[in-house]
C-alpha cells in the first residue's frame, strides 16, 4: 500500500534520452549521429526529399558558377537549403502523425497539409529568389 506521500502507481517512467545527459564532445557526437540518421532515413524513406536534393546538386554548383554578386550567390544557396530543411520538417511531422494513428482525422491531416503548405511556400521563396537575382 502506497504512502500518503508517494505518487500514485502509473504507467512506467519513459526511458531517458541517452543524448539529454551527455556533454561536451559526446554531446556534439550524439547529436552528429542522430542527425545523419535523420538523413538517411529522409533519404531512404521520401521520394521529395530525395528529388529536393538531387535539385540542390544541380543548383548549388550552378549559383557558385553564375556571374552575380556574392549576396545574390548565397541567397540563391540559402533558398535551396531552406527548401531541404522545411521537407525534413514536413516529414518529421508526417512521421510523428502516422506513429500516433494511420487512421484518418481532421487534425491530422491538417497538420500534414500544412507541412505540405509550408514546403510548397519555400519552393515558391526559392523560385523567387532565384528569378530576381537572375532577371533583377
Amino acid at each position: 500500500m502506497a504512502e500518503s506521500g508517494d505518487p500514485p502507481p502509473g504507467p512506467a517512467a519513459p526511458r531517458p534520452n541517452p543524448c539529454k545527459g551527455a556533454t561536451g564532445l559526446r554531446r556534439i557526437a550524439n547529436a552528429t549521429r542522430n542527425s545523419l540518421a535523420g538523413l538517411a532515413s529522409a533519404w531512404r524513406c521520401e521520394a521529395a526529399f530525395r528529388q529536393e536534393v538531387l535539385a540542390a546538386c544541380l543548383l548549388i554548383p550552378l549559383a557558385l558558377l553564375l556571374d552575380v554578386p556574392a549576396l545574390g550567390k548565397a541567397a540563391m544557396i540559402a533558398s535551396v537549403l531552406l527548401v531541404l530543411v522545411v521537407e525534413l520538417i514536413n516529414s518529421a511531422i508526417e512521421a510523428a502523425v502516422d506513429r500516433i494513428s494511420l487512421e484518418r482525422h481532421e487534425l491530422a491531416g491538417r497538420a500534414k497539409d500544412l507541412g505540405s503548405a509550408a514546403v510548397m511556400l519555400a519552393l515558391v521563396l526559392a523560385a523567387t529568389v532565384w528569378a530576381f537575382v537572375l532577371f533583377g
